[in-house]
């Protein structure tokens, strides 16, 4: 494991877990952990070697979103580079997840607010441990959704629902987040992340082209027409036909046996 002051990094069997590591502060996002999030981030997009990835936070809390006390500190020193973040921050962490050419799996350990719920939605996959609990809490600081929220959310669990979360800036819990959409499963506390890795190496050892292609081919789907939709299938089947990782699927298919599958 190397580790940082606000990001910890650990690697095992091509799958690569970040973990917010602010506790104290219920890991809320400073200008130095969004700059180590987003640079972490895109060197897993481009290092072949990791084929998943976990998103997780430590302590109590998954994120907490926005440090505020960073926030106001410098607003109120005249420094207005608060006001970029979004732009400079945000923006391009939740693109580099919702554009990873791998899976990505947000495992929940407790609280997520705002900027911080924002994050495992741009997830592929969201892992709950039972203490988890959602809220978009912009609202509550006088501000809209950022982070991509606004278009994650409603894709989750509805435009009506997402909305109601918005504006009433309301808890959500994990048996609730379950049951309306929002995470995939939730477990014990304790068993987050065994099951976390657990799913993540199963997704590591399989044909991650593929999965690369569902995700933009889905991507473009939720706002393209049907035709639009239709070319971009026939498009990304004929590339991934062409793959090796189709061939030994297809052998292992035909020999009876596990593919062993390489990304290519």
């Amino acid at each position: 494991m190397t580790t940082e002051d606000v990001l910890r990094r650990e690697d095992a069997g091509g799958v690569r877990t970040l973990t917010l590591n602010r506790p104290k502060a219920y890991n809320s996002l400073t200008v130095e952990l969004k700059e180590s999030l987003l640079r972490e981030l895109r060197q897993a997009a481009s290092e072949d070697e990791v084929r998943a990835l976990v998103l997780t936070g430590a302590g109590k809390a998954f994120c907490a979103g926005q440090d505020l006390k960073e926030h106001i500190g410098k607003l109120r020193a005249g420094d207005d580079s608060p006001l970029r973040t979004v732009s400079e921050h945000y923006n391009p962490i939740v693109k580099t997840i919702v554009d990873m050419p791998k899976p990505v799996i947000a495992a929940v350990n407790g609280p997520a607010a705002g900027a911080g719920a924002a994050l495992a939605y741009a997830a592929d996959l969201r892992i709950a441990a039972s203490s988890a609990n959602f809220m978009m809490a912009f609202a509550k600081v006088g501000l809209g959704p950022d982070s991509g929220a606004s278009w994650t959310l409603q894709r989750l669990i509805g435009y009506g629902r997402a909305l109601e979360l918005m504006l009433l800036a309301r808890t959500v819990e994990s048996e609730e987040a379950l049951r309306i959409g929002l995470v995939s499963e939730v477990v014990a506390d304790e068993d987050l992340a065994a099951r976390a890795h657990e799913l993540a190496a199963g997704l590591a050892v399989g044909p991650t082209a593929a999965y690369s292609s569902i995700k933009s081919t889905m991507a473009a789907a939720a706002r393209s027409t049907l035709d639009e939709a239709l070319a971009a299938e026939d498009a990304g089947q004929a590339r991934l036909g062409a793959t090796a990782d189709h061939a030994e699927a297809v052998a292992a298919f035909v020999d009876k046996r596990p593919p062993n599958f390489t990304g290519s």
